[in-house]
């Protein structure tokens, strides 16, 4: 590995241990009951749901068995609900309830005002070379991890 090649990943996983501490920060802030694995699956199931236990298990990369445990625990803090699936009577859909929705509105917010008075303190030239190399990052990380059933959760 080349010494610049090396730098940047230690710079990379130096702001992915960033990331993951805002995240717990900005959930503690709103709820601390809960888990960021418990926020996490809200957040996906915010984004597609309804969904199937078993496709929230594999955009997790979980065992069903955990999406079900999961589902359980977030379903008795009242965050979401089961609803029967129309098309199979053997399935039911996972969606977030209101109360689900607006934790994780509020979590996402909380994380938004915390990067962003991270953010301003930065200087311009480092603002442009940060979004030009997160860019950068995202491109490759989507190239290399296509949305495929064999590599959820990327």
């Amino acid at each position: 590995m080349e010494p610049d090649t090396h730098e940047v990943v230690e710079a990379v996983l130096a702001a992915s241990r960033l990331f993951v501490g805002l995240s717990a920060h900005a959930l503690a802030e709103v709820d601390d009951s809960l888990t960021l694995r418990q926020l996490r699956t809200l957040v996906v199931l915010a984004d597609r749901q309804p969904m199937k236990q078993a496709d929230l298990a594999a955009d997790l990369g979980v065992n069903p068995s955990t999406v079900l445990r999961m589902a359980d625990r977030l379903a008795a803090a009242g965050l979401l609900e089961r609803q029967p699936n129309p098309d199979s009577r053997r399935e039911q859909f996972l969606v977030l309830t209101p109360a689900g929705a607006d934790l994780v509105r509020r979590v996402m917010e909380e994380r938004y005002r915390e990067i962003a008075g991270l953010v301003v303190r930065l200087t311009p030239d480092d603002r442009a070379g940060l979004v030009a190399g997160l860019r950068a990052l995202t491109e490759v990380v989507q190239q290399t991890y296509p949305v495929l059933p064999e590599r959820p959760g990327l």
